[in-house]
């Protein structure tokens, strides 16, 4: 999902300063309601773990460049479940921080860019889940066709985040419109991938559920309480 460097340049990175902005400081909300409810100590541990997974899927798994971005399994319903929605948040920003620091600086420019990308996509996969997932339901307990919707927005909003970046920065031109449809179509293929992962994880975190709240899990992946 990272945009290829050139796709937007110009004045035109101005907007992607205003929308990262505002998904940061989303997430800054987000997270202070966490240390608000679980602690600072907890909140810092799933931060922790959500960051070395997300940093992982950028640098250590397969990735291929598709058209206008690049092809990844970043796992963001896995760290969404198991983590929360602030952790998962730093995550994705801090791991895609220091891909581009020490890694592939030649991204850092579209930092706002890519950023906005996967923190609006968690947020839309976060607002869906509380439609997909009844409240009574402890995530390790989601069934096959709840996780494959979650993961098939989760990839969808990225595929159009990338989408939106790439017409707003090159047009509608015939060459622009492939690109994008051959990085949607290679992008969605993780969808039968990434519903199984996730069920490999939660059916983990059944096997050694205690039924007690844990420092570096969600409290709704076991729906316990403190």
């Amino acid at each position: 999902m990272h945009i290829e460097a050139g796709v937007v340049s110009g004045a035109k990175m101005v907007l992607s300063y205003a929308t990262a902005t505002g998904v940061i400081g989303m997430g800054a909300k987000l997270a202070w309601e966490n240390i608000r409810d679980n602690g600072i100590v907890s909140f810092v541990l799933k931060s922790l773990l959500a960051t070395i997974i997300v940093f992982c899927c950028f640098e250590v798994l397969p990735h291929y460049p598709v058209g206008v971005s690049e092809v990844h399994l970043i796992l963001g319903t896995t760290i969404f479940l198991v983590f929360g929605i602030a952790p998962a948040m730093v995550g994705l920003a801090l791991g895609l921080l220091i891909q581009g620091l020490f890694f592939a600086q030649f991204d850092l420019p579209q930092y706002g860019i890519n950023v906005t990308t996967l923190l609006a996509s968690m947020l839309i996969l976060y607002t869906a889940s509380k439609k997909i997932i009844p409240e009574n339901i402890a995530y390790k307990d989601i069934s096959y066709s709840q996780m494959l919707k979650m993961s098939i927005i989760w990839e969808g909003a990225i595929v159009g985040w990338v989408a939106f970046w790439a017409f707003y920065g090159q047009g509608f031109s015939a060459e622009n419109l492939h690109n994008v449809a051959t990085f949607g179509g290679a992008y969605m293929l993780v969808v039968i991938i990434e519903p199984l992962i996730d069920l490999a994880v939660l059916s983990a975190v059944k096997a050694f559920n205690s039924g007690k709240c844990n420092i570096l899990f969600d409290k709704r992946l076991n729906n316990c309480r403190a």
